[in-house]
């Protein structure tokens, strides 16, 4: 009977780390503003790069779009493609207007050009680049201190630092349901 309301927690407490991890996910809205996606007044400038390096990318983030349906569209497509603004066979391809909406569900770059005729040339281009999952190692000792070696069973608990505390808060909480 113990092993099993041990595992029910440990089930629970799993579910609820989940959810927290995912519940912080957030939502950016390209070019942090309603009408960032068009044609920039200068194809040298870059404003929607450049808002991109200044964000932070993390896995479950979603890049929303707005943009008037039937007047443009969003196109993910290779590295290739985006240099040369070739929209032909793009990864993906989004016509839904004001509310286009692409969740980042893999750490690397994306690449994403406008669908209207001409605009990529112009420079209506982006590039996200998401950041992978982050463990933090534990900190170096400094030089002079004599190490410490764990005992026989001890564990180290890391995490991404974006959920870390509430990871730490469920299983003390799972923890305290099997006891």
């Amino acid at each position: 009977m113990a092993i099993s309301s041990r595992m029910v927690a440990l089930s629970i407490s799993l579910v609820l780390v989940n959810l927290i991890m995912f519940s912080e996910a957030k939502d950016f809205l390209v070019g942090g503003k309603s009408n960032g996606w068009e044609v920039p007044s200068s194809p040298q400038s870059q404003p929607l790069n450049q808002w991109a390096q200044s964000s932070r990318f993390q896995l479950g983030d979603s890049l929303i779009w707005k943009y008037e349906t039937g007047k443009d569209s969003v196109l993910q497509v290779t590295r290739e493609n985006y240099l040369n603004c070739v929209s032909t066979k793009p990864i993906a391809e989004y016509k839904d207007g004001n509310n286009t909406k692409v969740v980042l569900n893999k750490s690397g770059p994306y690449y994403f050009i406008s669908g209207a005729k001409g605009h990529c040339e112009k420079g209506q281009k982006l590039i996200v680049v998401v950041m992978a999952p982050r463990v933090e190692a534990p900190a170096p000792s400094p030089a002079d201190a004599p190490a410490v070696s764990p005992t026989s069973g001890a564990a180290t608990i890391t995490g991404s630092s974006r959920f870390g505390g509430g990871f730490v808060l469920i299983m003390g909480l799972g923890m305290a349901l099997v006891l």
